[in-house]
């Protein structure tokens, strides 16, 4: 009697065979990842400075980045093809675009939840309205303004995966290419990766957030 020979779930012949690859997947992922957060992070920001200095347009400013974060990505981007074309810029609009709510949010919700008293203290001792922000607000809602960078920058990472579908997706080239050819090993590949990179990004961030705000450290020894 002769038995089908079955192919093993993992290949791991073609993980070693396909290191280069998994190298530059990996590169994009990161260049598409980075540019999206920092773009959206310094965008956010702007926004956010105009919805704390006129507060009538947080409403309106957050409404819109509501509608952005809540159209489906496959969508979004089929619509910006035809404007934009299967392009890194079409790839970056759509990334950038899910990061606004999440980080106007935070960025607004750090400033304002720095204690009135601190405020008044800083204007105490003659701040001015912009070094008051710069080296006592911003400072303070740090904390803050960091996670919603973590979220943000998580979310980025699983929404690059879909941008394959454009020609642009880092390891999400390995999940769409895998799904065509029934490949078990470089969908695991795919995923896997994804899920490590975004793991590693929020860690990343995570030690930033204590170098940034090293007081949190010292009031958690205290308590």
């Amino acid at each position: 009697m002769i038995f089908a020979q079955t192919q093993p779930f993992i290949r791991w012949d073609w993980i070693v065979d396909h290191l280069d690859e998994i190298w530059e997947r990996t590169v994009e992922h990161s260049v598409l990842t980075g540019f999206a957060v920092v773009i959206g992070l310094v965008v956010s920001t702007a926004l956010s400075m105009i919805a704390l200095r006129f507060r009538r347009t947080y409403g309106p400013i957050t409404w819109t980045a509501g509608i952005l974060y809540t159209i489906p990505s496959i969508a979004l981007f089929a619509f910006l093809v035809p404007f934009t074309g299967l392009s890194l810029l079409t790839a970056e609009i759509g990334l950038v675009s899910y990061t606004l709510l999440i980080l106007i949010r935070n960025i607004v919700a750090g400033i304002d939840g720095v204690p009135a008293a601190v405020i008044e203290s800083a204007r105490g001792m003659g701040y001015t309205d912009r070094r008051l922000f710069w080296r006592v607000q911003v400072p303070l809602a740090l904390p803050v303004i960091v996670a919603g960078v973590r979220i943000a920058a998580v979310t980025v990472v699983g929404l690059v995966t879909v941008t394959s579908l454009i020609g642009q997706g880092g390891y999400g080239a390995f999940i769409l290419r895998g799904l065509r050819r029934t490949f078990a090993t470089e969908i695991l590949v795919g995923t896997v990766m994804s899920v490590v990179f975004a793991v590693l990004i929020d860690l990343v961030l995570l030690w930033l957030q204590r170098r940034l705000a090293p007081w949190q450290r010292r009031q958690a020894r205290a308590s």
